[in-house]
């Protein structure tokens, strides 16, 4: 049999995220000692309140609509209202297997280029490349945070006036944990109306902000933004796979196209999760502490962790929101190279071999291969422990809360100062 293909997929590998999730699982049942930066998974457990929904409603079997359960709808649009006073209604919203399949279906659908900041998610590009899409990476830097500046932005869609133009935003960010503040947003919106850009504001750890401050673009672009989240981060909920989109009404036409794709796709959404999902989105005073002693969490550790590499002049931006920092090790490049280390696919796969802590390559973030850089992610701990001390403790350190992170932490510098 010819098992040969000419398809999108052709040069495409796994996702690099969730290779190396499944690599260090195989390290530790083989009885590695590993510590895993690499997989950006939140480390809470789901709040207590939507478990038990989901309980209560495990009996669920019927198909639902294929644009979400109208109660979760409306819970979304309630949600976006309370949360930054957008004017939106439940047929506004989108309901998917998770905002991964959302994101990819309105690349196949909306005609124009991608257009992505420098570095991004790992899926965005590879999925531009299925949907048989053109996508430009556009350059940022290191005195904006690796944030992309609106004079860029404006280059960019000035070079190319003549064809449509999506640009996927992701804030805070993976893999800078970086964000925008409103000021920043504002300047953006003001390019992407005037160059009529369509806007894929990718939200997903909104809800993480350290300090619970996260904005939308929406609010600077409404009629030209569609955002994207789920319950993936902020609610702990990466496997049960349940994405949101939010549409203008101007672009009820997309909305409705996606879910004609969705028909002849996935069909909906599993029907005990999005029932659970409303107990999630309506928030109330338990979701309100599970946010707040959960951000508490990460940006103590985050800190910490930040603190650590600038101390070995390893520069990375602050994290602001998310569970990343983005570590660039061109401080020790003389040495590294002496290693025979020359790109961060090599850097993360003998530091994996030699110290057992795994960190993610710039390389699949889209930034060049000889960039010295990874995506780290402080996640490897037990987040029901590390709520429960916070709880008690308001003032706990990072060494109580993520023991693990820190002493991996330790070994990568320590590995990076030896001779």
């Amino acid at each position: 049999m010819n098992t040969s293909f000419t398809l999108p997929t052709a040069g495409l590998k796994p996702s690099a995220t969730l290779a190396i999730n499944e690599q260090c699982n195989r390290l530790l049942a083989d009885g590695k000692d590993v510590i895993k930066l690499g997989f950006g998974q939140s480390p809470f457990p789901v709040p207590t309140s939507v478990v038990k929904a989901l309980s209560e409603n495990a009996h669920q079997k019927d198909y639902l609509p294929v644009k979400g359960l109208y109660a979760l709808r409306e819970a979304v649009a309630a949600y976006y209202r309370r949360q930054y006073e957008l004017s939106c209604a439940p047929e506004q919203v989108l309901i998917g297997p998770g905002s991964k399949e959302l994101l990819f279906l309105i690349q196949l659908i909306y005609d124009g280029d991608l257009i992505l900041p420098q570095p991004s998610w790992v899926s965005y590009a590879p999925q531009a490349q299925l949907a048989s899409k053109r996508h430009h990476w556009l350059p940022t830097y290191q005195e904006d945070g690796y944030l992309l500046n609106p004079e860029t932005l404006r280059a960019h869609c000035v070079r190319y006036s003549s064809r449509k133009q999506i640009l996927l935003l992701n804030f805070p960010s993976n893999p800078t944990g970086s964000s925008f503040d409103e000021s920043q947003l504002g300047a953006l919106a003001e390019v992407a109306k005037a160059h009529e850009v369509l806007v894929i504001s990718d939200e997903i750890y909104g809800d993480t902000h350290h300090h619970g401050q996260h904005q939308t673009i929406a609010k600077f672009y409404p009629e030209g933004t569609v955002i994207s989240s789920g319950l993936s981060k902020w609610c702990g909920a990466g496997g049960w796979r349940l994405g949101t989109f939010l549409f203008p009404a101007s672009l009820r036409a997309l909305l409705d196209q996606m879910a004609v794709v969705a028909s002849e796709t996935f069909t909906s959404t599993s029907a005990p999760i999005q029932y659970a999902a409303i107990k999630a989105f309506e928030g109330g005073p338990e979701i309100a502490q599970y946010l707040q002693h959960s951000r508490a969490v990460l940006g103590r550790v985050g800190n910490k962790v930040h603190g650590m590499l600038k101390e070995k002049n390893i520069n990375c931006p602050e994290p602001v929101g998310g569970f990343y920092l983005m570590p660039d090790f061109s401080a020790y490049q003389s040495h590294l190279n002496q290693r025979g280390i020359y790109t961060s696919s090599e850097l993360c796969t003998t530091l994996l071999e030699e110290t057992g802590v795994a960190l993610l390559p710039l390389s699949d973030f889209g930034m060049p291969s000889d960039f010295l850089g990874a995506r780290l992610s402080y996640v490897d701990f037990d987040g029901g422990l590390a709520l429960q001390k916070i709880a008690e403790d308001p003032s706990a350190n990072a060494e109580e809360l993520a023991p693990k992170v820190v002493q991996g932490i330790q070994r990568l510098t320590n590995w990076l100062m030896s001779r």
